[in-house]
């Protein structure tokens, strides 16, 4: 989890190849109507997120029902999104993707063709970004590399 620019899809994609894992971009459920809002520059409300949440957790919950092991690159900014992930997902565990406003707006700067658009709407995730704490995510920052992010991530959900 993390804002947009944390590396979330890239290292999510990294992590489900390493743990044999299906992989999940949740942008790629985002209705038409959030992208067409987030390609304006409007950021998301809760109400337009609710949806979303509901789909990622139901998917969630298909994989864990099935032993099928699964990982969701997925902002989640608030606790209540995360805590929507979990209803019915016993044993999720919630990477957080840390970075200064400084490194995610050079990492958006250099992406394209993506939806998400412009310096206001990283504001607006940051805005809303309610920093999980140690009880319910393990934090890294970004500046490492991400096999250095996977490889500690690894080792603390293996204690």
């Amino acid at each position: 989890m993390g804002v947009s620019g944390s590396g979330k899809s890239h290292i999510g994609s990294l992590l489900a190849s390493t743990l044999h894992a299906d992989f999940i971009d949740a942008d790629d459920h985002h209705s038409p109507a959030s992208i067409a809002k987030m390609s304006r520059g409007a950021p998301l409300n809760d109400s337009d997120r609710e949806d979303w949440l509901l789909t990622l957790a139901g998917l969630y919950r298909q994989h864990h029902d099935q032993g099928k092991d699964l990982v969701i690159a997925c902002s989640a900014l608030k606790r209540r999104y995360r805590d929507a992930l979990r209803q019915g997902a016993p044993g999720l565990k919630i990477l957080y993707l840390d970075g200064s406003r400084e490194i995610l707006l050079e990492r958006l700067g250099g992406r394209a063709g993506h939806f998400f658009a412009g310096e206001n709407m990283l504001d607006s995730q940051l805005h809303d970004l309610e920093k999980p704490g140690g009880d319910e995510a393990i934090s890294l920052d970004i500046r490492q590399s991400p096999n250095r992010i996977i490889e500690i991530f690894l080792s603390r959900i293996a204690r």
